[in-house]
């Protein structure tokens, strides 16, 4: 559904993006990351047919985004960053020329108004000037206008900037329901509602792509060591002891207060757990918790970046 070869793209001398080139298949929601000034928002303005490339091409649907760039604005569905709303216009109003704006016919343009109304939430405040809602409504007004024209491919540049935790909630849940027939290219600064619902991550640093897969394959590739966590009661010192020695345990940290807190970092290959479960009862310890801690999204995204950033500096 969206395909992107070679992109590059230069403000004056500058380099924005280069080579950036990736795959999106039908169906799939695809979160895209990367830190301030990464490339993000270049690439997501080119895929939309905001500007072009310097180089480079991409088809999105199968059209051509410089030879087929009103048919693609047309049928995709776009939130960008800072949503361009009328605030003097009712919601109604707004949606009713948005839908024109994007090829509705207008015989249909009241019934498909009606539609993204509903599926935002805006029954409410449709007759409500723009100008007057909350945040959390503007970006809803923005979504339910990135639907209009039921598009298959929708591109969202961090929907959930700006909001508070419960307008977050009901942007995500709005998303999420969204997900089941469209394709979705989601940029956001908030990893772990990407990790929620992305099944594929792509990550950009410095104008360049340096990873994508989903986030459980990255973690699997980035992860030299796993780390267990383990509190117990009762003896420690000779089960401390016995940990050290144990067959696929690389290093041990332990904090004592009323009970012994370890932290055992061991070969990802091999879950010892068990083990170490075995180990507690044979020494007397009461076992209190026992699990395996798992990089998060964000911990491989700055393990991503920061590697980059390092082999830069190696090579200036």
């Amino acid at each position: 559904m969206i395909e992107a070869e070679g992109l590059t793209k230069f403000y004056g001398p500058r380099g924005a993006i280069r080579n950036v080139s990736f795959e999106i298949d039908k169906g799939e929601v695809v979160g895209f990351l990367g830190p301030n000034g990464a490339g993000k928002s270049t690439t997501i303005r080119i895929l939309t047919c905001y500007m072009p490339p310097s180089s480079g091409t991409a088809r999105v649907e199968g059209l051509d985004i410089i030879e087929d760039s009103l048919r693609i604005r047309e049928k995709i569905g776009y939130l960008p960053e800072s949503v361009p709303l009328y605030k003097e216009l009712t919601v109604r109003r707004f949606l009713r020329f948005a839908a024109g704006s994007k090829g509705v016919e207008a015989k249909k343009i009241r019934s498909e108004v009606s539609r993204v109304i509903s599926a935002c939430g805006l029954e409410k405040t449709a007759n409500r000037e723009i100008g007057n809602l909350s945040k959390g409504f503007k970006q809803r007004v923005g979504l339910a206008q990135a639907l209009l024209n039921n598009p298959s491919v929708l591109i969202l540049d961090e929907p959930t900037i700006g909001l508070d935790p419960t307008q977050i909630i009901e942007i995500r849940r709005i998303i999420e329901e969204l997900r089941e027939d469209r394709t979705i290219l989601l940029s956001s600064h908030i990893l772990p509602e990407v990790a929620q619902i992305c099944r594929r991550v792509i990550i950009i640093n410095k104008g360049e792509i340096v990873a994508t897969d989903s986030p459980a394959n990255l973690t699997s590739q980035l992860q030299k060591t796993a780390t267990i966590v383990l509190e117990v009661s009762g003896p420690s010192a000779e089960f401390a002891q016995a940990l050290e020695n144990m067959s696929g345990v690389q290093k041990i940290s332990m904090e004592s207060n009323g009970t012994s807190k370890f932290e055992i970092e061991t070969d990802p290959s091999v879950d010892i757990r068990p083990e170490i479960a075995a180990l507690a009862m044979q020494k007397g310890c009461g076992l209190l918790e026992l699990k395996k801690m798992q990089l998060s999204l964000e911990d491989v995204f700055m393990q991503l970046v920061t590697e980059e950033s390092t082999v830069e500096g190696a090579e200036s």
